[in-house]
């Protein structure tokens, strides 16, 4: 898979999801910086590094290598005014029987409660069945992030399990509710 191969799509309140590039570190590290205390209660401890260009383009380096091994599909959410918003990702993508992925995404603090997050992730669900070729998608959250799990519902995830202890998570191993999209149930491809 290559960038090229991934569509990006215009969202809610004129917001766009398009496919991560090389030349967002400096732009990915900036809403970081923004977002670090909102984002920080959901996400794992991040080293200095990761808020910084030079961190940022280290993994984003990663991430399109990923994605041209096909494991991982990265988009960003930019606002109109250039700044990001947000980020989805399908990560450890299968192929074969399981074709399937884990799906990831989070929106800046300034954007909440605008219909943003379920635009998006509704658009790479169609992006997941009909480009990436996958038959689900899978996704977790903490049991108390209420609002991620009111978007996976929103846009057709189901509850699958409970599973205690299932991240690392602000410092600690965090008990997460796992939710799963059937996208198809056509074979999948040889």
């Amino acid at each position: 898979m290559h960038v090229d191969d991934l569509d990006g799509a215009e969202l809610a309140g004129g917001a766009v999801l398009r496919p991560l590039a090389a030349d967002d570190a400096p732009a990915l590290a900036a809403a970081y910086v923004r977002n670090r205390a909102h984002l920080e209660p959901w996400e794992p401890v991040r080293p200095e590094a990761f808020f910084t260009a030079e961190g940022q383009a280290e993994r984003v380096d990663g991430l399109l290598r990923q994605l041209a091994e096909g494991a991982v599909a990265p988009w960003l959410l930019e606002a109109p005014d250039g700044r990001i918003v947000g980020a989805v990702t399908l990560s450890g993508i299968s192929r074969g029987p399981f074709c399937s992925s884990y799906l990831g995404y989070w929106v800046a603090a300034d954007q909440q409660n605008r219909g943003l997050a379920t635009a998006a992730v509704r658009e790479v669900c169609r992006i997941a069945r009909d480009t990436v070729g996958l038959h689900r998608i899978e996704a977790s959250t903490l049991t108390g992030n209420t609002g991620s799990q009111r978007v996976l519902a929103k846009c057709g995830f189901e509850p699958i399990g409970l599973a205690p202890r299932y991240l690392h998570i602000n410092g600690a191993w965090r008990d997460c509710r796992l939710f799963q999209r059937v996208l198809h149930d056509h074979a999948p491809l040889p």
